[in-house]
């Protein structure tokens, strides 16, 4: 049936490889060459997380976003308060995200890792919506490298983030924690574990609230306003992108 003008349809063809047109619009400086970035990133990919999650996709380089093509976007500003990055959907229903540079470097974080994370995060739930049950009747956001934010690897000198494996989302395997990898790093030993620096968002009946690994991610936590990072905070803005 046709969609029509209904605002919640979706272009993008799953059973297709995307390509995702990378656009740097920072003029601070990325703290990475955005060649060697694309590179890394595609090498991340392909040898990493592609044959643990079957999710292939193209990066391109490139100056405007292109059609019938994913998008990330390199931009100085957050248009959320602190927010270091988060993906979503465009006014014409295609999957982006966007890295903000001046509140990741503020954070001492690295650019390379937020653009990690979300590249991820696209990949596995385009619009930010999907959940998964957890624990004592709690729905757990099924976002790939929230519980592990904080853990790095090098791909060729540049650093990208950990991610959880499928297991990790199975709470079948809580009474057999040792059945399974949980992450790629391997620092996750059970399901929904949080690690030091990570964190998620837990539904339980109508309230969500956030779960952290640390007081210290707590804190951390504060100084970005993560609602964004779930499309159901949001109130969604189909700017130009």
């Amino acid at each position: 049936m046709p969609m029509g003008r209904n605002k919640f349809r979706t272009d993008f063809n799953r059973s297709v490889i995307p390509t995702i047109a990378c656009i740097n619009k920072s003029k601070i400086g990325l703290g990475v060459d955005f060649d060697a970035l694309i590179a890394a990133l595609q090498k991340f990919l392909d040898e990493c997380f592609v044959p643990v999650w079957g999710t292939p996709a193209k990066l391109v380089k490139a100056r405007k976003p292109r059609p019938g093509c994913w998008t990330m976007v390199f931009l100085d500003d957050a248009d959320s308060p602190g927010a270091e990055g988060y993906h979503d959907i465009t006014r014409h229903s295609m999957p982006l995200g966007k890295v903000f540079v001046e509140p990741t470097l503020a954070a001492k974080d690295l650019v390379s890792v937020t653009a990690c994370h979300e590249l991820c995060e696209m990949l596995i739930d385009p619009m930010a919506t999907l959940w998964c049950e957890g624990p004592r009747s709690t729905l757990w956001a099924y976002e790939v490298c929230d519980a592990v934010e904080e853990e790095t690897f090098n791909i060729d000198g540049i650093a990208m983030s950990d991610f959880v494996f499928p297991a990790y989302f199975d709470i079948f395997r809580l009474k057999k924690p040792r059945s399974a990898r949980y992450d790629y790093l391997n620092r996750v030993k059970r399901p929904f574990q949080l690690l030091k620096g990570g964190y998620s968002d837990v539904r339980h009946n109508r309230r969500t609230v956030e779960k952290f690994g640390s007081r210290d991610k707590a804190k951390r936590f504060a100084m970005e306003d993560r609602r964004w990072h779930r499309s159901q905070f949001r109130k969604r803005q189909r700017a130009k992108w």
